[in-house]
């Protein structure tokens, strides 16, 4: 490699970063805005919004799906069934990305959020074709194994083409895409598998269609198809390129980033003195780059703690929420319409989220949003029968417990260094997913035995772990990549 002598003793800092390589990395790092086109962001976030109509659609929809393909389900008992696709499903996030994710710090970001949307949408088109419960659990795994992958190397792209001053700000951006996902797939769920019921006990104007279920998946394939073929005019990420001796790409696309940044006015001189002087020594092997350094190895352990117990609160709502309505004998055409109307607060949240999240330092958000989460729960447990208050408390709890997240995938990726910075979002945050999918095991034989108050403050309980583990993970907000993961 460049900079070291054939036969000679690599040095203990690692691979000599070349001038040119230096200059590039300094002229990105004084870039304070969205240097890439606004299109860009839209394309990028449709994979936010694929993955979370993904994990949504299945919220209302499943109470129709398990009741005509699982023998003797009904809606009251539908929650009982939900936990097994709930944690396949999370089981393949696992293995596609422990698999796929690291791929990224090899081939590229962008080669490799094509492969990853081509999977989601071939598991979303075997959904919607599954003749049974055992082929739709195996179909939820596979389209798993495609969104795992792509939520952790999507979260790194953007981290890495965005200013380091608002890297959590436009990583909440393209979440609002993933609130819209949310939206768009509990209101379809509501409009296509409940039977037309009048105001505000249901939707006057859903169809109900017998299969209505199926063509919610066969639209998330639509999306996928959508996703795949824009995701062909994204760019690579400049600091993958530089850090794989790409020097001459990387500068024509700074160059480009520069330009459009101009628009928004002058640019200050770059900074030579604040780029790194060497790439750390790599390991044949991300996993090893991760594990093998005692840094990386502890934010981890905490940060994978964090995620599992965090998204505990987070599946039991976003994936069995109307399930755990109608297992508090809310009929399901009511629990799936005060689960829609929840979904607005979602979209809400997620826009405030894009003015003020770099505001505070992103672990600070966590106990926030667990705050607003419980202030949820209470208002949906006092509410009793009153629907305008379900719709409220719903809506505050949905915007409760989704406030952390897009700040917490910014602290993540923020946390590993350019050469295993997939491995590490997939280690902490794809298999902190199944956190998600054994909470719905443990809860499920529970919720129908507990108040409403209990239930909700049982399932809303995880994120105060999380928050607490949240406090010891590192100060990342307005820092380098280098700097804090070098």
């Amino acid at each position: 490699m460049s900079g070291t002598r054939a036969g000679a003793r690599p040095s203990p800092l690692g691979e000599p970063i070349p001038l040119e390589s230096r200059q590039v990395m300094a002229r990105l790092d004084r870039i304070r805005t969205w240097s890439l086109s606004p299109a860009f962001l839209v394309i990028i976030g449709l994979g936010f919004l694929f993955t979370f109509y993904d994990i949504f659609d299945i919220n209302v929809s499943f109470v129709q799906t398990c009741t005509q393909i699982v023998p003797g389900c009904t809606p009251e008992t539908s929650l009982n069934y939900l936990g097994l696709p709930t944690i396949l499903n999370l089981l393949g996030y696992v293995v596609g990305t422990l698999v796929l994710s690291p791929l990224s710090d090899r081939i590229g970001r962008r080669n490799m959020l094509l492969i990853t949307m081509l999977i989601t949408g071939l598991g979303s088109l075997y959904t919607a074709l599954s003749p049974d419960y055992a082929n739709f659990v195996v179909s939820r795994a596979i389209t798993g194994i495609g969104i795992g992958a792509d939520l952790a190397i999507v979260n790194t792209y953007v981290g890495e083409v965005a200013p380091k001053q608002s890297r959590a700000k436009f990583t909440t951006v393209v979440f609002i895409m993933s609130a819209v996902g949310a939206f768009v797939g509990v209101w379809l769920g509501l409009i296509l598998t409940t039977p037309s019921t009048p105001w505000p006990a249901g939707l006057p104007f859903a169809v109900g269609l017998e299969s209505g279920w199926r063509w919610m998946y066969a639209i998330g394939a639509l999306l996928a198809v959508i996703a795949i073929i824009l995701r062909f005019q994204l760019p690579e990420s400049v600091r993958w390129l530089l850090q794989k001796g790409r020097t001459s790409d990387a500068a024509t696309l700074a160059a480009d980033m520069e330009k459009r940044a101009l628009r928004r006015g002058p640019l200050a001189e770059p900074v030579l003195e604040g780029a790194p002087t060497h790439w750390p020594p790599a390991k044949s092997i991300p996993y090893a780059d991760i594990f093998l350094n005692p840094v990386y190895l502890r934010r981890v352990i905490l940060l994978f703690c964090m995620w599992f117990v965090g998204y505990i609160t987070v599946y039991a709502y976003a994936a069995g929420f109307t399930a755990v309505f109608t297992s508090l004998h809310y009929s399901p055409p009511e629990a799936g319409i005060i689960v829609a109307v929840g979904s607005i607060g979602f979209i809400i949240e997620a826009v405030v989220m894009s003015f003020i999240v770099e505001k505070l330092e992103r672990r600070y958000w966590l106990p926030i949003g667990t705050v607003v989460t419980f202030i949820g729960a209470f208002v949906v447990a006092l509410a009793g029968t009153n629907l305008p208050l379900l719709f409220l408390g719903a809506m505050i709890i949905f915007a409760g417990f989704n406030l952390w997240v897009s700040p917490s995938y910014a602290l993540t990726i923020e946390s590993f260094p350019t050469r295993a910075r997939s491995t590490g979002f997939a280690i902490v945050d794809g298999v902190g997913h199944v956190g998600g999918g054994v909470g719905i095991l443990i809860l499920a034989p529970l919720i129908p035995h507990l108040s409403v108050f209990w239930a909700l403050m049982v399932i809303s309980g995880f994120l105060i772990i999380a928050s607490i583990l949240a406090q010891f993970a590192p100060h990342t907000r307005n820092r380098v990549f280098e700097e804090v993961s070098p």
